[in-house]
């Protein structure tokens, strides 16, 4: 598997390449196939998982799969009242601001998740061999953001200041959700997942001591209870480039890298000691231009290879963030053919 090796410091037989959001709007069946479902109704759905699963592997020709599923699914099946609201996001009926909301979240039970294992084995059983499956959770503190705010947030005020002046309350609500992310993760490794991405989608907007004190801790005791299976550990956030030390002492094996910063530099800032994984642009898809493509492609795939040159184990290509609702189909093909004939 391509992505495995260079996950791993192995040589792949092509240089790998998936995309975060490449299954979504952007696909025109994937618009036909969710017209009319709710975005939950549909991650509890194993076959409409598998489905959606595999239709950008099968357009696109990615090395990797990535399980159609949504960070607050364990959320959700662990019991707390929330729904996904287009154009919106996540929002949750009753935020977590105090002991009390804290006490009352539940642990997860894997058997609530049986739908998302259950479409693994059907995504695994026509996935390629040389094809990776992604599993993924979100970080406890992007749950956490969520939780705390009742929604998505600019400034994260409430969040914020949970954790400043309510420290204990803090680390009690991660510590129960850093419990939902392990069993959620786990459970898509039994069932057979080849990797895992660990999204802290929000860690950027933390600086760097308070992400080391706050949400390390807690990110470790994901990354240490997965260990044992193998399988590399993929660690993401946006805008994270002052922390990314931070982000891979934790205990990842792959460094994702949004595009902010070029991933050689990136590399160098977590001392070469994982994979990069990165990081054009996902504005770039929407110049519609194969000049454009090529040389911002270019661009990427010469900074990973000075990253490894350098001593980083691999790099596999991706979007610094995930590819945006109204982008051409054919472009995203466009750019897999693209970087498998480098």
């Amino acid at each position: 598997m391509p992505l495995i090796a260079a996950a791993t410091g192995g040589t792949p037989s092509r240089r790998p390449v998936w995309f975060m959001r490449q299954a979504g709007r952007s696909l025109p069946e994937y618009r036909e196939i969710r017209a009319g479902r709710g975005m939950l109704e549909s991650c509890f759905d194993p076959e409409l998982v598998a489905e959606i699963t595999m239709q950008p592997v099968r357009r696109h020709d990615t090395d990797a799969a990535i399980l159609f599923s949504d960070i607050v699914v364990p959320l959700r099946a662990a019991g707390i009242d929330l729904d996904i609201v287009a154009g919106t996001g996540p929002v949750i009926a009753s935020p977590i601001r105090t002991a009390r909301d804290v006490a009352s979240i539940p642990r997860l039970d894997p058997a609530s998740v049986g739908a998302v294992t259950a479409a693994i084995g059907m995504i695994l059983g026509e996935l390629a061999d040389e094809k990776s499956l992604i599993g993924f959770a979100g970080a406890p503190f992007t749950l956490a953001s969520y939780l705390i705010e009742g929604g998505p947030s600019r400034t994260y005020e409430h969040t914020k200041a949970m954790m400043l002046a309510e420290p204990e309350l803090w680390h009690s609500l991660m510590g129960r959700l850093t419990d939902i992310t392990i069993a959620f993760l786990r459970a898509q490794l039994d069932a057979g997942v080849d990797a895992v991405q660990l999204f802290d989608s929000w860690a950027g907007t933390l600086s760097k001591a308070a992400y080391e004190e706050f949400v390390a801790p807690h990110s470790s005791r994901v990354m240490a209870e997965v260990a044992e299976y193998g399988v590399p550990r993929i660690h993401f956030g946006v805008g994270t480039g002052e922390i990314l030390g931070s982000m891979t002492d934790v205990g990842a094996d792959v460094i994702g890298v949004d595009w902010r910063i070029p991933l050689d530099e990136a590399a160098a800032r977590v001392g070469h000691r994982v994979a990069v994984q990165g990081n054009l642009d996902p504005t770039v898809l929407l110049a519609g231009d194969d000049a454009v493509l090529e040389r911002e492609i270019d661009r990427v795939v010469a900074a990973g290879r000075r990253a490894v040159d350098a001593g980083a184990p691999g790099h596999i290509f991706n979007l610094g963030h995930g590819v945006l609702p109204n982008t051409d189909a054919g472009v995203v093909t466009r750019v897999v053919e693209l970087i498998h004939s480098l």
